[in-house]
């Protein structure tokens, strides 16, 4: 199965076949950095904040493919054609989102336990809007104020003109108290 660094908006879905007291050793990362899902998975890099494992017990009346409806909005004909196929799954299901690759082109080489299910699109987003065209969105060609320099030089002449008035206040002064 092969990762596309630019892939964007796909849903995969495995199943676990493992019992449910070996689990949580197998879907988590070890502090020495060991981690039995990714080596089942044969990927490269793995994100683990994407990784979702989901226990079908604990869906309560939702089937699988509600929830993937629900939290993972997919769509499409082939989830629709596999629907049976996904809420007759028992146990715990492994859904990995795009964003669980890290943006990495990876092939994966499924292993046991890891039964791939069927892999699902996201609804793309829709296309910008028509451009807006009112005169305020037109903007302008030319030069838009004074730049950065300009207003900075501007400071610099008000003050040394001030320094110079005031300098010829003092003297003014002197003249006229002698």
């Amino acid at each position: 199965m092969h990762i596309k660094s630019s892939e964007r908006g796909v849903v995969r879905v495995f199943h676990i076949d493992l019992p449910r007291e070996a689990i949580e050793r197998f879907t988590t990362q070890a502090g020495t950095g060991e981690w039995p899902l990714q080596y089942a998975l044969g990927a490269k890099s793995l994100r683990s904040a994407f990784v979702e494992v989901v226990d079908i017990r604990d869906l309560g009346d939702m089937t699988l493919s509600q929830y993937l409806s629900n939290a993972h909005d997919v769509t499409g004909q082939d989830f629709e054609d596999m629907r049976a196929r996904l809420d007759e799954l028992n146990g715990h299901v492994l859904i990995l989102p795009s964003q669980a690759f890290d943006q990495t082109e990876q092939h994966l080489a499924i292993a046991s336990p890891l039964r791939w299910v069927g892999t699902f699109n996201e609804p793309k987003p829709a296309g910008s809007g028509a451009p807006i065209r009112s005169k305020s969105a037109a903007g302008t060609i030319g030069q838009s104020g004074p730049s950065r320099s300009q207003k900075s030089n501007t400071g610099l002449w008000v003050a040394v003109s001030l320094f110079v008035l005031i300098a010829v206040g003092i003297i003014l002064a002197k003249f006229m108290l002698n």
